[in-house]
């Protein structure tokens, strides 16, 4: 077997940048967005200073969670190890970009698709060396095959036992380092601070935290660090991700209630099914179209159906809606044109996949291995949330159509409250996306 890696001699680096530069030749990646780039990080308190070099790139891993969430094979395993990726099946979701804990993928202005380094494959193909090895004056990048007994940098890596980032993720990364410091690898302890000294444009719309935990922990003796230069990060899912969350809650919750409601006894067809099917209905077709709108090739959203991989949860989370859909068409027609027999035979069922439909995305957020705060989470807690928030979303849209049919003054308000828990919902889950991404990976 091939296990192609890298390793990356940050002593030997004299942080020119030709790496970086080769790369977007060869690949003729766009501005604003790298496959591969160098970050400066300093070290001490001045005069007493050090700048350090760390290339940062994929690490094309053994247990590579992009290729676990990707929806469609666009990013999959080459025959030597390396992960590449498919521009003619990558719908954009951008999943790939909250799984990887390297920041190594990024969506191409030009092609709406996700792009990282995948080796420079066609040069490997030809027997050349990837362009970045190439190019670098002091020979500080280069390739180590992992499954060969004879392969001089393998054997350097085991003796030296040469870090890799982020290895608590288990993401088994195939990129190693020699010659560096902690600080170089870990975002954490090396903030970017926020003095206008920072050499690239911050331009993403994720914060940089002022503090983190990790930095608080580093002991006093140790030299400070502070990020020199690196490249701007955005956020991959936002505003229409958050609404998502809302609506296919309010489907789910309106659902739930009404089954329950269904299970109680009540035999307002309008109110337990008629009603609460239409909405839902409404609700869930208002989440697909902010999950194909949220696409960067939203054209090709159906490739979830026609090519899509199930161990991913963003096609399973779509399988998962449609049925969802289709259950509760069911239920509308039983109401209006079917007997309680209908009734005992859907409860289960509809409940079932409604409330998969509100929890279905706590196994999409533990896919993101690359953000703490979702993958390191207990999936029962994740469940939980989502649970709650389609309870309080649905439960306040269903009691509002209820208390409007009772045709009182005393509850023309109950629309005004519906719609203020709505927003709040999405404030909320705005906020919890935003925090979960703003930790930085790079």
């Amino acid at each position: 077997m091939t296990r192609l890696g890298f390793l990356l001699d940050s002593g030997a680096c004299i942080g020119c940048h030709a790496c970086t530069v080769a790369c977007k030749s060869e690949h003729d990646v766009p501005l604003g967005v790298n496959r591969t780039w160098v970050n400066y990080v300093e070290t001490g308190e001045f005069p007493q200073t050090q700048r350090h070099f760390a290339v940062m790139r994929c690490n094309h891993c053994d247990d590579a969670p992009c290729i676990s969430i990707c929806p469609t094979g666009a990013l999959f395993r080459a025959s030597n190890g390396v992960v590449d990726f498919d521009d003619s099946r990558c719908i954009g979701c951008k999943g790939c970009m909250n799984a990887c804990p390297y920041d190594a993928l990024y969506i191409s202005p030009a092609t709406g698709t996700a792009h990282k380094c995948n080796f420079c494959q066609h040069r490997l193909e030809v027997g050349l060396e990837p362009s970045c090895v190439t190019v670098c004056p002091t020979r500080a990048i280069t390739v180590v095959d992992h499954d060969d007994p004879d392969d001089a940098v393998a054997e350097r890596i085991q003796a030296e036992q040469l870090p890799v980032r982020a290895p608590e993720r288990r993401t088994l990364p195939k990129v190693h380092y020699a010659g560096t410091v902690p600080e170089a690898l870990d975002p954490l302890t090396r903030p970017v601070a926020d003095d206008g000294l920072i050499w690239a444009d911050w331009t993403g719309s994720a914060a940089w935290p002022p503090a983190s935990q990790a930095a608080q922990n580093v002991s006093q003796a140790e030299p400070a660090a502070r990020t020199a230069y690196t490249v701007p990060h955005d956020e991959p899912w936002g505003a229409k991700v958050a609404g998502y969350m809302v609506t296919k809650g309010v489907a789910a919750g309106v659902m739930l209630w009404a089954a329950a409601a269904a299970l109680l006894g009540w035999q307002d067809r309008a109110a337990v099914a008629t009603g609460p099917a239409l909405i839902a209905l409404v609700a869930l077709a208002v989440t697909g179209i902010l999950l194909i709108a949220d696409l960067k090739r939203p054209e090709r959203f159906w490739y979830l159906f026609a090519k899509g991989r199930l161990r991913s949860w963003i096609t399973a989370g779509a399988w998962v809606i449609m049925i969802d859909a289709a259950l509760v068409t069911l239920w509308g027609i039983a109401g209006l044109w079917g007997g309680s027999t209908w009734f005992v035979v859907l409860i289960g069922p509809t409940a079932a996949f409604s409330l998969l439909t509100a929890a279905y995305t706590a196994l999409l957020l533990r896919q993101c291995r690359g953000r703490v705060m979702w993958a390191d989470r207990p999936v029962l807690a994740l469940i939980g949330r989502l649970a709650g928030e389609a309870a309080l979303g649905g439960g306040a849209v269903w009691g509002a159509f209820v208390a409007l049919r009772a045709d009182a003054a005393v509850f023309a308000w109950t629309p005004v409250i519906a719609a203020g828990v709505l927003v709040w919902l999405y404030r909320h889950d705005r906020a919890y996306l935003r925090a979960a991404q703003a930790v930085p990976l790079s």
